[in-house]
This record gives structure tokens, sequence and C-alpha cells, in this order.
């Protein structure tokens, strides 16, 4: 067993410690980052199961979401990292624009969107935003 430098003694563990990916930005890359998260979920899955089937899918739409706003908000490349964390998974998209998002009406009728920001305050435990100075963090919790 291996002791880390206070002298305390580690448990080794074969669960994925994270996931970090970078994509330039473009549209493609929505369909990119979900794909990514899928596999970092599957490999996850092996050694900590979901406790409920749409966790998984939950997750997935809450990266889709993040990515696509970040694609039609915050034009360049952009950074999303999950980990899992005691009771769930924190998922971060960092992007390039300031600008924190907003909840808006949502208008059906006219197409304008305005759903993403309360489906991941829906389906997160907690949701918070970090302004930087060159861009802004998203942070979600999920249960997984």
């Amino acid at each position: 067993m291996e002791s880390d430098p206070n002298g305390d003694e580690k448990v080794p563990s074969d669960e994925p410690q994270g996931l970090t990916s970078t994509f330039p930005g473009q549209l493609r890359n929505v369909t990119d980052a979900r794909l990514v998260a899928d596999d970092y979920l599957c490999e996850l899955a092996r050694t900590s199961p979901p406790g409920a089937a749409e966790h998984w899918d939950d997750i997935l739409l809450v990266v889709t979401e993040l990515a696509a706003n970040t694609v039609q908000y915050a034009p360049g490349p952009f950074e999303l990292r999950i980990r899992p964390t005691f009771d769930g998974v924190h998922v971060t998209l960092r992007d390039s624009s300031t600008t924190p998002p907003a909840p808006r009406r949502v208008d059906p009728a006219h197409g304008a969107g305005g759903i993403g920001w309360h489906l991941l305050h829906a389906l997160c435990h907690q949701v918070s935003v970090v302004v930087r100075p060159d861009g802004k963090d998203v942070h979600a919790f999920l249960p997984w």
C-alpha cells in the first residue's frame, strides 16, 4: 500500500480520476463533447455504476446544453471537465465569454430557445458560474 506525503495510507482505486478535453468551439464540437463525455461515463460505470439509468442521460444532456450554448454565445475554444464526486459527477465547462448565463423566458411559439438554463437547474443538484478575466467556468453537480 502506498503512502501520501503525510504518511497516510492511500487506497488504490480503479475509478477514473477525471476527464479534461479541449475543443476548438465549432458546431460539430457539441457532438464531440457529448461523445467524449459518454466514453468517460462508460469508463466510470465499470467501477461505479450509476444509481439510476437516467443519471447517465441527464449528464449527457447537461454536457450537450453547455457545449451548445458555448458554441452559440462564447465563440472560441472551450474546455470540458468531468470528475466523480463523493455523491455524483461534477461537470465544468470553461469558455471565453465573461457574460454569465441568465434565465430567459421560454417562448416555444417563436423558437427562441431559453429552456437550457432552466433545464440545467432542474437536472443538477447545484449550478454555479465563476467568471474569470478571460472567460467563465460553469459548474454543474449531478447525481450518479
